[in-house]
């Protein structure tokens, strides 16, 4: 047993989509939470620059003496997960896309028409599409970038006409040209506007990574006996910069459940 905290670290808000999904199903397990809010979005930037930022966070949470880092961002999962699994062995690293890879690759046949939505970053990279493939090579999958999604949820512009009109301009084409009937959120953000989504387009399925990670979690801490029994601290939440958004967004995930913000002026590049 180990009741040490597990880390998940963002970009922004958008990793925060996991937690509840983990507070649900392993209530004994605490964590400590880091959203880059003063340096999102990620998904513009560079890889350099994405690996360089996400070195430093990492640092800070093993320094808070974590047992494991989940990288609750698309574009770090799929920009720089084996760098962190090299920088940092000896405690377990978990990125987002390889669950919801294996879920689509195992539940899909070469009858559906697949699309892949997230960052500029991640989808370039083709992370999902590659992973997909792999373990599924038969299937037909298309892929768009929606770079304006996570600055309006990041302002918490979400159950709004503005977000719905942006929705239907990046997807309307691209799901009827394309005839998409299953749909990944590859990015940690789009939960949140996953009913907008639905709202719009009422017959696709919706894959949703922040979900399917919780598997993966549970069993590399039963795998390398990490499971916690006794908490002894509060699930905290850091950011890089403590806006009224992100504590509007937590109230929003969390409605009722009890939990600890934390915010320290310091600067991350004392964590390189």
């Amino acid at each position: 047993m180990d009741n040490r905290p597990i880390g998940f670290f963002d970009s922004g808000l958008g990793g925060l989509t996991c937690i509840p999904y983990l507070m649900k199903a392993l209530p004994n397990e605490r964590i400590i939470y880091f959203g880059d809010t003063a340096r999102t979005p990620y998904g513009s930037k560079a890889p350099s620059t994405i690996t360089a930022f996400s070195l430093q966070i990492a640092n800070f949470l093993v320094q808070n003496n974590v047992k494991m880092i989940v990288i609750a961002c698309n574009t770090v999962s799929a920009t720089c997960l084996d760098e962190l699994r090299k920088m940092f062995p000896k405690i377990p690293v978990l990125g987002i896309i390889t669950p919801a890879a294996k879920l689509v690759a195992s539940t899909c046949t070469p009858n559906n028409h697949i699309g892949i939505i997230g960052t500029k970053v991640t989808i370039k990279s083709e992370a999902y599409t590659t992973k997909i493939l792999k373990f599924n090579p038969n299937l037909d999958i298309n892929s768009i970038a929606c770079p304006t999604f996570v600055p309006l949820i990041e302002e918490g512009i979400i159950q709004n006409e503005i977000m719905d009109l942006s929705i239907k301009y990046y997807l309307d084409n691209f799901i009827s040209y394309n005839k998409i009937d299953t749909l990944v959120l590859g990015c940690t953000h789009y939960p949140l506007i996953r009913k907008n989504i639905q709202k719009l387009y009422p017959n696709i399925r919706i894959i949703n990574p922040s979900e399917e990670i919780l598997e993966s979690i549970k069993m590399k801490l039963k795998d390398n006996n990490l499971l916690a029994n006794s908490p002894s601290i509060d699930n905290t939440f850091y950011a890089s910069d403590l806006s009224e958004n992100f504590v509007n967004m937590i109230n929003r995930i969390f409605e009722n459940s009890e939990f600890k913000v934390a915010f320290k002026n310091f600067d991350l590049e004392t964590y390189k």
